[in-house]
């Protein structure tokens, strides 16, 4: 995957001079938690961070790896206060680690009342790509650095059904109507206009093509190329799946203040069913059996890096 964004070189001081995978885990500072209760957590925990690293070992064959900086960081967002680098991965719990960080930046006293475009669009926080070098290997090798991951094939039906069963302004008429014109036989005139009712068939179909009508998108891009687990070491490996359990413990590790506690609420579309094994069942019945293994083998890395059981 790599050799193709290596030969998109922009500029030498942009690179990094090879990434070496570390020979060794380093260990979570726990100083800061308080009381016993986090014993089973942190237990998963460790075989969490062992499991990654023994799968990068054993896969990253080469010792030294390059790629471009700029790329490798740019979905980490940064907060200072408590030295805290979190990855984004869009549908597992993003939106609300967002609000987290802001209180955690003091840019709101609380992770309630901030709004879905103030977190998505307000500009709020910085993103590692926004230092400069020696800013971005410093907090690179002294904060924590944690990311959420999520069972693949429900994170992206879930993004399917975010993105296209509701009104959306970017992604019907911008991936709708591509993937309309393309994949449907005798659209009519007004799918073919709005590029709403776009099918989850279709939407695979548009995922496992090679030559896309239109590119790639964070919601359904794989983990492993949003985040690279392979070349940063994560700290702390959470999951959608253990969400609060293992955000409020995140919480614990870097000393954010006591009161502050993971959201609970569902960011939009509050009313709907939340994306399940048994909702993931009914979306793939539409695939036929070799969609639904080409969909698997797209993710396969991500099944594989965070020890997922195959569906």
């Amino acid at each position: 995957q790599l050799s193709d964004q290596q030969k998109t070189s922009e500029s030498p001081l942009s690179w990094f001079g090879g990434v070496y995978l570390p020979t060794a885990l380093h260990p979570l500072n726990k100083t800061l938690v308080m009381g016993g209760k986090w014993k089973g957590v942190d237990s998963i925990q460790e075989k969490r961070r062992s499991f990654l690293h023994g799968f990068c070992k054993k896969y990253n064959s080469r010792k030294k790896l390059q790629t471009h900086l700029v790329h490798l960081v740019s979905r980490i967002y940064v907060e200072d206060r408590h030295r805290v680098l979190y990855c984004e991965v869009p549908k597992a719990g993003c939106s609300n680690w967002k609000r987290v960080l802001m209180v955690l930046n003091g840019l709101a006293a609380s992770a309630h009342n901030i709004s879905h475009d103030d977190v998505h669009y307000g500009k709020h926080l910085r993103k590692l790509d926004s230092y400069d070098l020696k800013g971005i290997y410093t907090r690179l090798n002294t904060y924590t650095k944690t990311i959420f991951v999520r069972d693949p094939m429900e994170r992206l039906v879930s993004a399917f059904r975010d993105k296209f069963e509701h009104p959306n302004s970017y992604y019907h008429p911008v991936f709708g109507k591509a993937i309309i014109k393309k994949y449907r036989h005798n659209a009519n005139e007004e799918a073919l206009k709005t590029g709403s009712g776009v099918k989850f068939k279709e939407f695979i179909q548009y995922l496992l093509d090679s030559h896309r009508p239109v590119g790639m998108d964070i919601h359904w891009e794989q983990v492993s190329k949003l985040c690279y687990p392979c070349l940063i070491n994560y700290d702390f490996i959470g999951k959608f799946e253990t969400l609060e359990e293992d955000a409020n413990y995140f919480l614990q590790l870097v000393g954010a203040p006591a009161e502050l506690k993971f959201p609970k609420f569902k960011d939009r579309h509050s009313s709907d069913e939340r994306t399940s094994a048994e909702v993931v069942k009914q979306y793939l019945k539409e695939l036929s059996k070799e969609e639904r293994q080409l969909t698997y083998d797209f993710y396969y890395l991500d099944y594989l890096m965070f020890n997922y059981t195959s569906p």
